[in-house]
């Protein structure tokens, strides 16, 4: 039976999100009804909206929700009704990255996640007026009062955990912490630079202070920033308006240049930059997107000292044990994720894109 319930609709490329009753498809047999409690706000729903990714429009987006299983599918084994769960990104589960635990490398992770707008079989999870919307954004679109999301998208949490206080942990924040965690891997004494404090890097400089690092740069243009990445375990920081990257990296690491390098902020300028500023055997991970087609040159000869650059999606993470390692880490204080989030009424949700996007906020999170 379907499901009729409020959803913040993106009308088309550049258009606001507006509050709109859809109808949910029943679930399948491998999907779960959730019923929202939070959803984050992240830079790659702003991007889809402004119609600078081909996901179908209008539509429905939204993948870092937080909710209750309400009803499952028929084949569904993993969770049940009363489940307190994260949304994550989906996957197909059968392929060779899949397999081997890297399922954020999906061979459908594209069509299933980020431009398809339904599922793999061409059916369409949620509907207006008899219309097809786009819909099933990485394996969700929580940006409503129900989710219809794959099971595989679907991670079991502690009850006992406010999900307002983990919504993020489905997307920017398991992509910061992986880049450090599943990447870098720093060993003792080592150099970490993040280059952008917003939720993805300021996710990464909490990692690295629980990592033998004994550097950890952080680097933005804004002194409050810069400020709470201090208090959240860098060891330094780089105020990019006011100094040379390269410069302040050599002067802070002795010539020799930083081991691992996490770099968010989507600019190929900064990239390269940062490219530059690596140690001999260094590592630089590209997590910040920007738009498809973007090239970046660089020195080839600079690159034969042993350097790295790797491109990263989704912390290369294996959501069902790396996402509630992390839930328990915000319960036990480990990881002080609230100091990133601020919350809005779901009603307010054009607000929070404003106040995102003008850098009043790190972390937006929507509560239900």
């Amino acid at each position: 039976m379907s499901i009729t319930t409020r959803a913040a609709v993106v009308e088309s490329g550049g258009a606001p999100f507006t509050l709109s009753d859809v109808v949910l498809d029943e679930p399948g047999p491998h999907e779960a009804l959730v019923r929202m409690v939070a959803t984050g706000l992240c830079h790659t729903d702003l991007g889809v909206a402004s119609g600078g990714l081909p996901f179908p429009l209008p539509g429905v987006l939204g993948h870092e929700g937080a909710g209750v299983v309400e009803a499952v599918g028929s084949a569904v084994t993993g969770v049940a009704p009363g489940d307190h769960v994260l949304l994550s990104f989906t996957s197909c589960g059968g392929c060779r990255n899949c397999r081997g635990g890297h399922p954020a490398y999906c061979a459908t992770w594209l069509p299933l996640n980020l431009i398809g707008g339904r599922r793999a079989d061409g059916s369409s999870t949620v509907s207006r007026g008899g219309e097809p919307l786009g819909g099933h954004f990485f394996g969700q679109s929580s940006f409503a009062e129900r989710a219809l999301a794959d099971e595989r998208s679907l991670v079991k949490v502690d009850a006992d955990v406010p999900l307002d206080s983990i919504a993020p942990l489905g997307c920017g924040v398991q992509t910061g912490v992986g880049a450090v965690w599943n990447v870098l891997k720093p060993v003792t004494g080592s150099t970490v630079v993040v280059l952008g404090a917003g939720a993805v890097g300021l996710s990464a400089v909490m990692a690295a202070a629980l990592t033998p690092a004994t550097t950890i740069i952080a680097v933005d243009k804004v002194g409050e920033r810069l400020s709470l990445a201090k208090e959240l375990g860098a060891t330094h920081t780089v105020n990019a308006g006011e100094a040379d990257l390269g410069e302040a990296i050599a002067s802070l690491t002795g010539g020799q240049g930083a081991d691992g390098i996490v770099e968010t902020t989507g600019s190929v300028a900064v990239l390269r930059q940062g490219v530059d500023a690596l140690a001999a055997r260094g590592t630089l991970v590209v997590v910040g997107a920007p738009p498809f087609g973007t090239e970046v040159s660089l020195d080839v000869n600079g690159l034969l000292g042993g350097k790295q650059i790797v491109g990263l999606t989704l912390g290369d993470s294996e959501t069902q044990t790396l996402i509630p390692a992390l839930v328990r880490m915000v319960k036990e204080g480990r990881l002080p994720l609230h100091r990133l989030i601020s919350t809005y009424p779901f009603a307010d949700i054009d607000q929070a894109v404003r106040d995102m996007r003008a850098g009043k906020t790190i972390k937006p999170v929507l509560t239900f």
